[in-house]
């Protein structure tokens, strides 16, 4: 099995391309071929039998080229598999228990027939895009919240489920 699987994310400071980038060398290490880009950067998903798409949290809404890529390739998605994630909580939450994806991702799951979500923790440390953001590093609540253990086994979960209609 030879399958091409695409990692797009939205990221605005860069922690969420970072889950993507653990994400895609886990499904390489598992035996996929792995193209790991910005969804705002892809413009057609036929060269791709599976998705996996992520975006951080802002607000409670996914990052835009995240939201974008979804509503753009909506159709393309429907038809292969496809996994979403999510990255943002600035604390050890996403590691402790589930958090439920937000209104506007449990659509992008229904229409997409996706077959999971997780959210990850986030990341919002040092120089940072954004008044808000720049507050939150300034006031001492940023960090780095990444599980990546937690981000391993999601991946090698994906990995496993990728082998066809049937998985």
């Amino acid at each position: 099995m030879n399958e091409t699987v695409l990692v797009a994310y939205g990221s605005t400071n860069g922690s969420t391309a970072e889950i993507a980038e653990r994400i895609g060398e886990i499904l390489s290490k598992e035996g996929l071929t792995v193209d790991v880009r910005s969804a705002a950067q892809v413009t057609d998903l036929t060269p791709y039998d599976a998705v996996v798409l992520g975006g951080g949290l802002y607000a409670g809404r996914w990052q835009r080229d995240a939201r974008r890529f979804a509503r753009r390739h909506r159709r393309a998605l429907a038809e292969r598999p496809v996994w979403l994630f999510s990255s943002g909580p600035l604390d050890p939450s996403a590691s402790e228990r589930d958090i439920p994806p937000t209104s506007g991702v449990r659509r992008v799951m229904h229409r997409t027939d996706a077959r999971g979500h997780i959210t990850f923790g986030g990341r919002l440390e040092g120089e940072v895009k954004g008044r808000i953001a720049r507050m939150i590093v300034n006031s001492g609540k940023g960090g780095d919240f990444r599980d990546f253990e937690q981000i391993n086994t999601w991946a090698t979960m994906v990995a496993r489920n990728q082998g066809g209609p049937d998985t």
